[in-house]
């Protein structure tokens, strides 16, 4: 499989070649904070669409055809309506935390996009607890709707922050112990190793029945985590009109739909390097041909392609079953959902000890 990292070792080395190495350390950072940004509205533009259309599929329905072909060109449509609105400003806020919420939330989510191995020597930062990192920098964005919420100074953006606030705190939980499962059995915490180690198999086959029922966790709970149907209370349009980003006008607002949609591509590309290998390939032991032809296969096609078919489950949940009560949210969170998370942490370490995996 094609190593990215040439490219990218040759492109230092001709910088280091004509200039300083602070120069060139600058430039790097320059166009690596670019590209980022640039892949962050690609996503966000382009997982729009793909919510919108899967949704109109499930309703047997055509979705956006009016602008562009297919109605492809809808979304620049919206993004060009977003960024001219007015940003109004409204009296009793608390100014400098309510045009601070947007921004806590955004900078999470490009922090975690960038620490994503989008293919081989595709990545920008990795640390040995890369795992760890992410899940930290994750929590931000919940101080970000918190704020909103308390900021705006209104009794439904308040009432929905705090539903947010209990759901990703509760449902983090289960997040976590799922990822912990994981990372008992590869025995690491950093991203690259946990890809490289399921080179001959992804960990959802080697690692046998608990790799499958942490998978199927980390899908609810990530669910849940990125404020998304069924568990979209935070939002309930017909008890609370938009949740904690009532207030919220122009860019701000676009602020918040941009990155719950990039939210929904990183909790999908985690699960893909945790449980599908992310940018590796699907090898079968002994199809040796096989395994050469699945090589040829660029590895951010395989990672992006990975991503998107979680994305979909994820969609899939939202428009497939109804919103449940809050009550019933946090009930299946600490009643059900951890508890089978604990014993299955457990049940993970018990089979890496005794080696009852592939």
């Amino acid at each position: 499989m094609f190593d990215f990292g040439k490219w990218t070792s040759a492109f230092n080395e001709l910088l280091l070649g004509c200039m300083p190495e602070w120069l060139a350390v600058v430039i790097e950072c320059v166009i690596i904070g670019v590209l980022v940004l640039g892949a962050y509205t690609v996503l966000a533009l382009f997982y729009i669409l793909y919510e919108r259309k899967l949704c109109a599929w499930f309703q047997c329905r055509l979705g956006p055809m009016r602008v562009g072909k297919w109605g492809l060109l809808q979304v620049f449509a919206d993004m060009f309506k977003i960024l001219i609105k007015e940003i109004i400003s409204l009296k009793g806020t608390d100014k400098f935390l309510f045009k601070l919420a947007p921004y806590l939330v955004i900078t999470s989510s490009v922090v975690m996009l960038a620490c994503l191995p989008w293919g081989n020597g595709l990545q920008i930062i990795n640390y040995n607890i890369g795992i760890f990192f992410i899940t930290a920098v994750s929590s931000i964005g919940v101080l970000g709707i918190l704020l909103a919420g308390w900021s705006s100074n209104n009794k439904y953006t308040l009432i929905g922050a705090m539903r947010s606030g209990a759901q990703m705190v509760s449902y983090e939980i289960s997040l976590g112990l799922a990822i912990l499962a994981i990372v008992v059995f590869a025995g690491t915490m950093n991203i690259q190793e946990l890809v490289e180690q399921q080179n001959h198999a992804w960990f959802i086959f080697s690692g046998h029945i608990p790799a499958i029922i942490a998978f199927l966790i980390y899908i609810i709970a990530a669910t849940a985590e990125t404020n998304r149907g069924p568990f979209d209370l935070p939002e309930a349009e017909h008890e609370l009109v938009a949740g904690y980003h009532t207030e919220y006008s122009g860019i701000t607002f676009g602020f918040y739909y941009l990155a719950e949609y990039l939210n929904l591509f990183i909790v999908s590309g985690v699960a893909s390097l945790m449980f599908l290998g992310g940018w590796m390939p699907l090898h079968i032991p002994g199809w040796e041909a096989f395994n050469n032809i699945m090589n040829y296969i660029p590895s951010i096609v395989w990672f992006l392609g990975k991503s998107f078919f979680i994305s979909f489950i994820i969609i899939w949940f939202k428009w497939t079953f109804p919103r449940v009560r809050i009550d019933q949210l946090l009930a299946f969170e600490w009643k059900y959902l951890m508890p089978v998370a604990l014993a299955n942490l457990i049940l993970m370490a018990v089979f890496v000890a005794l080696g009852w995996h592939f």
